[in-house]
């Protein structure tokens, strides 16, 4: 924020049905811009009445310009999307790169569509993650948990599976936790590795209805499973996606990029501050981060605690324990 001077805006908005919709039940939503911007909202009709410091003015005007247009294009507008659009109204300092991450919450070709709902980007980062899954055959995601890294990559992965655009989806952890334990875990193979899997069988019955996701994996059109099953196979004309990448080893990791195969596309996930190897250990996410940097037709995308959709008290957590981090680091250690 910049400290400008308080100010007063005058915003209407010709349609009184539209306006209800933005000002949400009992004005609940202008009720969350005025917490999260300290700026007072007045609603008289269709006419409304910012009033505040300058930069959280604009920032309030900013928001609710974007979810108006939202609206206008018969998209919906609940808790999440007016977080999203004060998270990119507050988020670059550049007014021209704001108002581009504003846009994104509104275009309707930016929206990933599934059977279940229609998911929008909820920060800069997260339209950027969005883009890249759509410009790249490999996009590597990094960051800490509840950034959307893995949920934004199964909606896409989904959306273009309902397209036909791929004809199958692979979700891939690498199982590091259960390791050796496996032995020890009641039931068949399967039933030991699901439970580590879920966090991904989640994912997609947010996108798809149950039914069709039992339907799916039954005919293989889907497939859950453990890094391990990747191995001798060539993956064309699927979505693959490697979840919690972090705890890969270097060999693994060559595997898994290597699988690649005609008309296919690869979402690689993890968070480089939760890595559960053994001690002197290299995690293989990493390893490929130094040998990809520069290979063209791979995005990487970077996400930090701003990007955390979940629960703002995860954000606040995820700062404490990076801030820990940095105090525990020697003095002239790399970050």
């Amino acid at each position: 924020m910049t400290g400008l001077p308080d100010r007063r805006i005058d915003l209407q908005f010709d349609d009184n049905r539209l306006a209800a919709l933005l000002y949400g039940q009992h004005d609940s939503h202008l009720a969350r811009i005025e917490a999260q911007l300290a700026v007072s909202l007045i609603s008289r009709g269709n006419r409304l009445t910012i009033a505040g410091p300058g930069d959280g003015a604009e920032a309030a005007r900013s928001a609710l310009e974007a979810l108006w247009e939202r609206l206008q294009r018969g998209m919906e507008v609940g808790p999440a999307e007016v977080d999203a659009a004060l998270r990119m109204a507050t988020s670059s300092p550049v007014e021209a790169q704001r108002n581009a991450a504003l846009a994104t919450i509104s275009r309707p070709d930016f929206n990933v569509r599934t059977k279940r709902r229609s998911i929008s980007p909820r920060s800069p980062t997260q339209a950027a993650y969005l883009q890249a899954l759509q410009d790249f055959e490999l996009v590597v995601g990094l960051g800490p948990a509840g950034t959307g890294k893995t949920y934004l990559a199964v909606a896409q992965a989904v959306a273009m599976l309902l397209a036909g655009r791929v004809e199958r989806i692979i979700l891939s952890r690498p199982a590091v936790e259960a390791g050796e334990k496996l032995g020890f875990l009641p039931g068949d193979l399967r039933e030991k590795v699901d439970p580590y899997l879920r966090p991904l069988y989640d994912a997609l019955h947010d996108m798809l209805p149950a039914d069709q996701v039992a339907k799916r994996l039954s005919t293989g059109d889907i497939e859950v499973a453990p890094l391990a099953f990747m191995r001798g196979r060539t993956l064309a004309n699927a979505f693959v996606i490697l979840d919690e990448a972090q705890n890969t080893t270097p060999m693994q990791m060559k595997m898994f990029l290597t699988r690649l195969g005609e008309g296919g596309r690869m979402a690689v996930t993890g968070d480089l501050t939760q890595v559960d190897l053994g001690p002197n250990q290299r995690s293989g996410l990493q390893d490929a981060l130094d040998i990809l940097g520069a290979v063209p037709g791979v995005g990487i995308v970077t996400f930090t605690d701003a990007d955390v959709v979940r629960h703002p008290l995860v954000a606040r957590i995820v700062r404490a324990y990076d801030q820990r981090d940095r105090d525990r680091r020697p003095p002239g250690a790399p970050p």
